[in-house]
């Protein structure tokens, strides 16, 4: 009887265990920064946008899902000073990263803008503390002479 129960008990341990892991959320399997990412100004410290990254064929692309904007402020702004196609489109909705492709392990090849000044930079991802972590790098020629930002996963 007490063998029984010690198989139940441990049956049952194990369904939840299973249960519970697959309740929380996971990276994918080749450790890809496809998901929600908190963006952190790297000058306040304090969080500025959710940006989606996705991958289309091998390709990731990420796009302002949210601003964190003061509540004086619009809440939709557009973006004024772009140029192009996306000069006085909103923010919202903005593809800002576009054209990264795996190099190892890293992103790179891709662009990135900045819709607070317009500019575009060539920009390099990096997977940091067990892929919780997104080392964001823009550049203008070669990544020495360039700005990184941290960003957190947020799903």
């Amino acid at each position: 009887m007490r063998a029984l129960r010690a198989v139940r008990c441990t049956l049952a341990l194990a369904i939840l265990s299973v249960l519970a892991g697959a309740a929380v959320p996971t990276l994918a399997a080749d450790g890809s920064p496809v998901g929600l990412w908190k963006n952190i100004d790297d000058a306040s410290g304090k969080p500025t946008a959710l940006i989606r990254i996705s991958d289309h064929n091998g390709v990731l692309q990420g796009k302002i899902e949210r601003l964190f904007l003061p509540v004086e402020q619009d809440q939709n702004p557009l973006c004024v000073k772009c140029e192009g196609a996306l000069k006085d489109q909103p923010i919202v909705g903005m593809v800002i990263l576009a054209g990264l492709k795996k190099s190892g392990a890293a992103y790179s090849g891709g662009h990135i803008l900045d819709p607070g000044n317009g500019t575009s930079y060539k920009s390099k991802l990096t997977l940091i503390d067990g892929g919780n972590k997104l080392d964001v790098r823009g550049y203008l020629g070669v990544p020495m002479l360039g700005r990184s930002q941290i960003w957190l996963r947020e799903q």
